[in-house]
């Protein structure tokens, strides 16, 4: 039996074609250098959790990997048009981005805000063009929809940008963290049930470990941004110490400790599922990540 690290390498190693080929297309039209752009950042790496998630799921629910391959390009999409969106200089201002210049650095702001908007759109036509049957199809439209828009996570970047001013509660960073970080994270477990066929208690299982799973990871940034390598991540650390982090609110050692909670709630969530192994060994190995 493989292990984790096995799977999520040959699941990455397979998807990266996949990412590599989705605007091919684009290089004969006129607007190629748009293409270009989006794919410059769609391609820039990562450890492609989401889309990860999606294909654990599907699998989880009985459902062929094959099956969640849009939901998981949507869903990568989603989240690289957020990228690409927070480092413009209107946002966190950020140069780089996996190691190498972001994409607003290369293309220009208003490429990068062009290529954001394509990544953003074209994830929905993917997903209409789905094989999976319509109700399928449209039920992760409307998953991803939800989590990715002003209810989900284009609300809690707002939320982040109202709170940068101020010191917040309690309440208020997990507000922001359940919406800005959580929701795609949600999006991708719940997409993943609905492309295996799960039942409605799976799906609201997945929901749950999702919710653990995000709020652990998000933490788990937190510490990295304190004392976390820059060349591992790719990324400068430090960039974070005046905002509302988790390790603002509760300093180093409650942070880590709230890592182990979550964990645990999220590995429990799983009991839903013949064979939950793969994620939660998942949820085990992002609490002690260090990239």
């Amino acid at each position: 039996m493989k292990t984790l690290n096995e799977v999520w390498r040959d699941h990455n190693a397979q998807f990266e074609t996949v990412l590599a080929a989705a605007f091919e297309a684009g290089a004969c039209e006129p607007q190629a250098r748009l293409f270009e752009a989006m794919s410059y950042s769609l391609t820039a790496g990562g450890k492609r959790l989401r889309p990860f998630l999606v294909t654990l799921f599907c699998e989880a629910c009985g459902g062929r990997a094959e099956d969640a391959l849009p939901a998981k390009l949507a869903i990568e999409m989603i989240h690289t048009y957020s990228l690409i969106h927070d480092d413009l200089p209107a946002m966190d201002d950020d140069d780089y981005r996996r190691g190498r210049l972001t994409n607003h650095k290369v293309y220009g702001e208003a490429m990068a805000i062009l290529a954001g908007d394509g990544l953003l759109t074209d994830a929905f036509r993917i997903l209409s063009e789905s094989s999976l049957p319509a109700d399928r199809a449209m039920a992760c439209v409307r998953i991803l929809s939800t989590n990715a828009g002003p209810w989900g996570m284009v609300g809690g970047q707002v939320l982040d940008m109202d709170a940068e001013t101020r010191e917040c509660t309690e309440t208020e960073v997990r507000a922001i963290q359940s919406r800005k970080t959580g929701c795609l994270i949600r999006a991708a477990c719940q997409m993943g049930v609905v492309c295996g066929g799960g039942s409605e208690a799976q799906l609201e299982a997945a929901g749950n470990y999702a919710d653990h799973l995000g709020l652990a990871f998000q933490i788990r940034d937190d510490v990295l941004d304190v004392v976390g390598d820059a060349g591992k991540l790719g990324k400068a650390v430090g960039v974070d110490a005046a905002k509302n982090t988790f390790v603002k609110l509760y300093g180093l050692d409650r942070a880590r400790g709230l890592i182990a909670e979550e964990t645990e709630l999220a590995v429990a969530a799983l009991s839903a599922f013949p064979d939950g192994h793969l994620l939660a060994d998942l949820a085990a190995q992002l609490a002690t990540r260090d990239l």
